[in-house]
């Protein structure tokens, strides 16, 4: 009687995960480590035998199983239960839509003002703007960095970008890559409008 009982409950849980793809996304998450079974489970304290099944959909995790394997490769336990059928990965951005936010929200005078042209999509492995630079003082430029490395592109006008102690100026069609934990700063460079798309990645 038992036995009867527990397949149609299995079956139950099995076709309500069965949208999230669990199973590829345990196997993904370990191959873009280019880890091994072995390995991963010296990480999590589970038998590689049990890793294998729940990466064949043999065996349905429970949550401490997922928090565990989780842990491990820094993703959210919201990483495993977002339906692929429903998932942005195309993302347009309409113009209407975006907001036009300045360099420093407190500041009356800014180097530039930027909107954000990926803001819809999920799981951003970059992040892309769109900026329009001002001419401003020496004094109310202040350099920043970030983590990983940043792209920009000048579509119109003439730019003055500092990077460590080096200035650059960059012409319309000019592009730029640099590693961003170096300390950076913009400008206009002369009267005319000046705008360009920056390109930016995490570490």
């Amino acid at each position: 009687m038992s036995q009867k009982k527990n397949g149609p409950r299995t079956d139950v849980v099995q076709d309500a995960i069965r949208p999230y793809g669990i199973a590829e996304k345990l196997r993904q998450l370990r191959l873009r480590k280019s880890m091994g079974l072995v390995q991963l489970a010296a990480h999590t304290g589970l038998s590689p035998a049990m890793l294998s099944k729940l990466e064949n959909g043999r065996l349905i995790p429970t949550l401490p199983t997922l928090v565990r394997i989780a842990t491990v490769f820094d993703v959210g336990l919201d990483y495993f239960f977002t339906d692929e059928r429903k998932r942005h990965t195309v993302a347009v951005s309409r113009k209407k839509e975006r907001v036009r936010f300045p360099e420093r929200p407190d500041e009356r005078e800014v180097a530039y003002h930027f909107e954000s042209l990926d803001f819809p999509a999920r799981e951003r492995k970059l992040h892309a703007f769109f900026a329009e630079f001002h001419k401003v003082g020496e004094q109310n430029l202040q350099p920043h960095s970030h983590a990983g490395v940043e792209v920009l592109y000048v579509l119109e006008g003439a730019l003055e970008m500092k990077i460590g102690t080096e200035v650059y100026r960059l012409e319309e069609g000019d592009a730029l890559y640099f590693d961003s934990v170096q300390k950076h700063s913009y400008r206009r460079a002369g009267q005319q409008r000046c705008s360009a798309i920056v390109v930016t990645t995490a570490g």
